[in-house]
């Protein structure tokens, strides 16, 4: 069915407790910023309404005011989120896959830091490095042929459409994939390695997408349960508010069941693809016939291959 272990997967987890404790505080806090945002923006808007015959339809608008601005917010911490959060996690889950020791506590943190400073440099590099990698990945997700891999059937056209937009969502994580094994080879040129590391990807397509699509699967389920349980008590804090920010509570549900899944369920989604890439991958060598069709299919790929050419090595960026 799949190829990774639940159980070994959340012992991974249970070892990184400083960066769980990071993402909770992290995008937790981004929940209640929307929440408060959101509050606040619609009753000054209600206020400022009372100048008018329709103040709900002022608290509407500033509710979404305060949406956006929380919003925009977060586009603008979004190479943080990369740095630290995911990169740094992504490093002390390799490590300890390794078999390395590490430190507890806020110790773990800084050493995660070191070691993503040692490889990528500093987080506008990686956040470079990091789009071109998703560009890639468009178009392998293309050259694999989607759900035809999984369901090679006539006439079925409405239920395709529907799993491979599933398949596509399943293959959210593969940056983090390649990121990695990045630090897994200790890679002076993380460009030349995530080339390398995206054509052993493509042709092992079909194993990493099915597990993919098993984890994406097991996420949402998760995700839309939170979603639900948390829609009683949104509603309760919403109703105390003016009436027309009811509706508010759907949306402030659908925030924190986001909030869930980044913190505990995408990391838990990056630890068993990793495990499974890295043992599907071990003592294989990138196919050449693969890196061809890339070359000629993504010029992401290509740029990738001409600023390893050029040793353009992020890391160097801080001497």
């Amino acid at each position: 069915m799949w190829d990774f272990s639940i159980g070994r997967t959340l012992g991974l987890m249970a070892r990184t407790f400083p960066f769980i404790l990071l993402r909770m505080a992290v995008y937790f806090g981004i929940t209640i910023a929307y929440i408060a945002a959101t509050g606040a923006g619609a009753g000054i808007g209600y206020g400022v309404g009372h100048i008018s015959d329709d103040p709900a339809s002022f608290g509407i608008w500033g509710g979404v005011a305060g949406f956006a601005v929380v919003s925009i917010a977060v586009y603008w911490i979004r190479e943080y989120l990369l740095y630290i959060l995911k990169a740094g996690h992504i490093a002390v889950m390799v490590e300890l896959m390794q078999g390395k020791a590490l430190p507890l506590g806020q110790g773990q943190i800084a050493h995660a830091k070191e070691v993503v400073t040692a490889r990528f440099g500093e987080a506008n590099l990686l956040f470079v490095l990091d789009q071109l990698i998703k560009g890639v990945i468009r178009a392998i997700t293309g050259m694999l042929g989607g759900v035809a891999l999984f369901l090679p059937i006539p006439g079925l056209q409405g239920l395709i459409g529907l799993i491979t937009g599933i398949v596509r969502m399943s293959l959210t994580y593969v940056d983090e994939i390649i990121l990695g094994y990045n630090i897994k080879t200790g890679s002076s040129n993380p460009w030349e390695t995530s080339s390398q590391a995206l054509v052993l990807y493509a042709q092992n397509g079909k194993t990493m997408i099915k597990n993919a699509v098993w984890l994406t699967i097991m996420l949402y389920v998760v995700a839309i349960v939170i979603f639900i349980v948390m829609l009683a008590p949104m509603a309760t804090l919403f109703y105390i508010m003016p009436g027309y920010l009811a509706g508010w509570s759907f949306v402030a549900a659908i925030i924190f069941a986001w909030a869930f899944k980044a913190a505990f369920l995408e990391p838990f989604a990056i630890a068993a693809l990793m495990d499974v890439y890295f043992r599907t991958i071990e003592g294989q060598v990138p196919n050449p016939e693969w890196d061809r069709k890339l070359s000629e299919a993504s010029a992401k790929f290509r740029e990738l291959k001409d600023k390893a050419l050029g040793g353009m090595n992020p890391g160097a960026a801080l001497g």
